[in-house]
């Protein structure tokens, strides 16, 4: 056996979060989170990482598939059923030193523009002054659409924010290359780390800052 070529073998980006959400939203891509999950892990074995889907993309992906093939428990994005202490978006939007929705797809790429907040991973990722990079994947024509150029730019207007443009794919429905699809996630995470080291300055001011006591109680 050989070692591999390094020309061959394209080196990682540089990413310097040690904490990172990893959520994997209803598009077809989806089905290969368990492939891009063992990338990070084998890529950054410092970073930890939560994987979490939403209920759409279990129509792709299977939670214990994931878990059995990367070796991480998976969390589904539902409020739980019974009483919890503690609030799970306000535990999430803590956690998290960096975020990545790969893919993302157009119903949760709008519902995170407009402000939605109706499960834990929406609410914490609107709470959150984590960096996040948002890698849609858009059926034909939606790219175009006027609805998703509005939500994007409404997300490109947030400081803790950067969509990573989808590129040309093909649709499985079509047959044909009218598909936007994801980027792969090395590209995403290295926009990532580009963001969050623009952010760091200003998340270290921020927690320098004199705590002011709460005047209230809330989740």
């Amino acid at each position: 056996m050989t070692e591999p070529d390094d020309a061959l073998t394209p080196r990682p980006p540089d990413f310097g979060a040690r904490r990172l959400l990893y959520i994997g939203t209803g598009s077809l891509g989806v089905a290969f989170m368990p492939y891009w999950l063992n990338w990070v892990q084998a890529a950054y074995p410092a970073t930890r990482v939560r994987p979490v889907i939403t209920r759409a993309a279990e129509r792709f992906v299977a939670r214990g598939a994931i878990a059995a093939l990367s070796g991480r428990e998976v969390e589904l994005d539902v409020w739980p059923d019974h009483a919890e202490p503690g609030a799970p978006h306000v535990e999430l939007a803590q956690w998290a030193d960096a975020v990545v929705v790969h893919p993302a797809s157009m119903h949760f790429v709008s519902r995170l523009a407009l402000g939605i907040a109706d499960t834990p991973v929406l609410l914490a990722l609107q709470c959150t002054k984590a960096p996040i990079a948002v890698a849609p994947a858009l059926p034909p024509g939606a790219v175009t659409s006027v609805p998703y150029r509005r939500h994007r730019d409404a997300l490109g207007e947030r400081r803790n924010i950067v969509v990573v443009p989808p590129m040309a794919g093909y649709s499985v429905t079509t047959g044909g290359p009218d598909a936007a699809v994801a980027m792969p996630l090395p590209a995403v995470v290295a926009a990532l780390e580009r963001l969050r080291t623009t952010l760091a300055p200003v998340r270290e001011e921020a927690y320098d800052a004199p705590r002011r006591e709460p005047v209230g109680r809330a989740t």
